[in-house]
């Protein structure tokens, strides 16, 4: 067993404290899921919470999703609350007026001649936004943190990557949404996420694994941008899913599962043209609530209402862990991580805490991983 670092026992104790005035430890500048694509219809507006802050969602008359914060730079109202003709959002307490796609200021109704007020410099905090693969995605830039610091441009990177998109590897196929809260901080939906030994304990069923079923397991990681891999391999033999690909088939399963920062893993499955994709998403809402954003895509003859069933329960059974783990959280324990089988939570911290310091100095980032990796452990 090796020592946790400083920066890792520093999150994991602001992360079991929900109620800390200190900084919540969140990522910025980087996309978050915010809502379903199909929770907005028409000039309806939408409500999400990202990083403890207050949105307000919509799509123009031109189709354009856009994001802002949830609230009116004059006395603090929602602007939700409001009313939206497809391109400017109207406050519902002075009727000030803001362009839906800049958050910009284009009216204030009290004013009268003699006011030099400069509107046009009035911003309520913007993000940009985009969607795909069903969801809305919110760039949480820190720039937009402060309604105050939101002129145009300001703190945003000059380029804005696109948001993420799942792989797909054939032209037809099904696809799927799942979602379950955890009441939690999102660095210990992460790593429970990536935990690798809970699976015959928390997930045990006909279907997946069973206790009788633990065995020694090997398996190589390797350095990516942001984050790390687990090698492309043969998936485990207690699981049934794979198996019964691999008979479907009668060719071998290839199993690739991708972590990168701030949240995302991501798994591809492969056997002939046969394949799996999905990618799951903890999607930090409050220091104490994340929440899973899992999404599924596959052409394996395999109805996608029966996909659904599997996956919530195996979803419930996680949320119901999260829910058990949080009392004990509440007490601020002291928390170990062990070799192996906690290594990837160690790397989590150390790509966190490093990509911080990248931020705050200007200097390269440091990856916690030289080269590849072996790790067993016993699941």
């Amino acid at each position: 067993m090796t020592q946790m670092s400083e920066a890792t026992r520093a999150m994991l104790q602001t992360q079991n404290d929900p109620a800390s005035t200190a900084d919540p430890g969140f990522l910025w500048d980087f996309w978050y899921p915010a809502l379903r694509s199909s929770e907005i219809r028409g000039k309806n507006l939408a409500t999400a919470m990202l990083l403890e802050v207050p949105l307000v969602l919509g799509r123009t008359s031109e189709g354009h999703a856009f994001a802002m914060r949830d609230s009116c730079p004059h006395r603090g109202i929602p602007l939700s609350y409001g009313h939206f003709d497809g391109k400017v959002l109207e406050c519902s307490y002075h009727g000030w007026r803001f362009d839906a796609c800049s958050a910009q200021c284009l009216e204030i109704p009290s004013l009268v001649s003699q006011d030099k007020l400069k509107v046009e410099r009035i911003f309520a905090g913007h993000y940009p936004c985009e969607e795909r693969d069903g969801y809305l995605w919110v760039y949480m830039s820190s720039g937009g943190r402060r309604a105050a610091d939101n002129a145009p441009g300001t703190r945003l990177p000059e380029q804005i990557p696109a948001a993420p998109a799942l792989a797909v590897f054939s032209e037809k196929y099904k696809l799927t949404h799942l979602t379950c809260d955890l009441p939690s901080h999102v660095d210990q939906g992460i790593i429970g996420l990536m935990d690798p030994a809970h699976g015959p304990f928390v997930h045990q069923s006909w279907f997946w694994r069973k206790r009788a079923s633990i065995h020694e397991k090997q398996k190589q990681f390797e350095p990516i941008p942001n984050g790390f891999r687990m090698s492309p391999h043969s998936p485990s033999s207690n699981s049934a899913p794979y198996q019964l690909l691999k008979k479907i088939t009668g060719e071998p399963v290839t199993t690739t599962i991708d972590f990168v920062l701030p949240n995302l893993r991501t798994e591809i499955d492969r056997s002939g043209k046969l394949w799996f994709s999905s990618r799951a998403a903890i999607t930090p809402v409050r220091r104490d609530l994340c929440r899973i954003d899992f999404l599924a895509a596959w052409n394996i003859p395999f109805p996608a209402a029966l996909f659904r069933i599997f996956g919530e329960k195996f979803l419930k059974q996680d949320q119901q862990t999260m829910i058990r783990q949080a009392e004990g959280l509440k007490y601020k324990p002291h928390l170990t991580l062990i070799d192996d089988a906690d290594r990837q939570a160690k790397w989590y911290f150390a790509l966190k805490a490093n990509l911080l310091e990248s931020r705050r100095t200007g200097a390269p980032m440091v990856h916690p991983m030289t080269g590849p990796v072996t790790l067993r452990w016993r699941s």
